[in-house]
């Protein structure tokens, strides 16, 4: 089992990262770069999101639905598309796939995508932010794990993904907890199960690195 973190506190200003150079592929978690991507398109056009790709939006970043994330991936220009907004965000180490999941990414990247929705000092605007973290605060039911065991004020984005190869799983969760920007990624898992137990694990030991948590 691979497991990597990156975590900054927003108050303190604090940051750690373990792992730093080890690269996994997304899964899911590319859906938060996917709908900067399509904003970030849609403002350099002078225009807000359309009706259709708001749908999407929420359809991708709170069902995690594949089918939206296929479908705004395409209105952001492909995988040239979604690069180009990786640069703009100053992701460095990710670099998009044909395969939209098999795009692959560090932690400190992601960490590096969440100060870009969950900061100031951005390329996306304040309507863009409040969006992604709206939708991120919204999650079903069914998705509230991960950096969310770290403490309540939670929005995060999950993804999970069977390898075919090894039959092991790929299991990440990325988003604001506690006051904190946390991002875990991670491989190697028997199941889904036990890798949603270290990777929930990982998030809370990512925070207490940087924040003293109550008892």
């Amino acid at each position: 089992m691979d497991l990597s973190f990156a975590v900054y506190d927003t108050a303190g200003g604090r940051e750690a990262v373990y792992g730093e150079d080890r690269t996994y592929v997304t899964a899911s978690v590319v859906k938060v770069a996917i709908l900067a991507a399509v904003l970030l398109r849609a403002r350099d056009s002078g225009r807000w999101l359309t009706a259709e790709e708001l749908r999407l939006a929420e359809a991708m970043i709170e069902r995690s639905d594949n089918d939206a994330a296929t479908a705004l991936r395409a209105a952001a220009g492909g995988p040239a598309g979604l690069d180009a907004a990786h640069a703009r965000l100053g992701m460095t180490r990710t670099s998009a796939a044909p395969a939209w999941g098999l795009t692959r990414t560090t932690a400190r990247d992601q960490l590096t995508l969440l100060k870009a929705v969950f900061g100031t000092d951005s390329p996306l605007d304040g309507r863009a932010r409040g969006l992604l973290a709206a939708l991120m605060g919204r999650v079903v039911a069914g998705q509230h794990w991960g950096v969310s065991a770290a403490g309540g004020d939670w929005a995060l984005k999950n993804g999970w993904l069977p390898r075919s190869g090894s039959g092991l799983w790929v299991v990440h969760s990325v988003g604001r907890v506690r006051g904190c920007l946390v991002a875990v990624l991670s491989d190697g898992h028997g199941s889904r199960e036990e890798g949603i137990a270290r990777v929930e694990e990982a998030a809370v030991r990512a925070v207490r690195r940087v924040v003293r948590l109550p008892a």
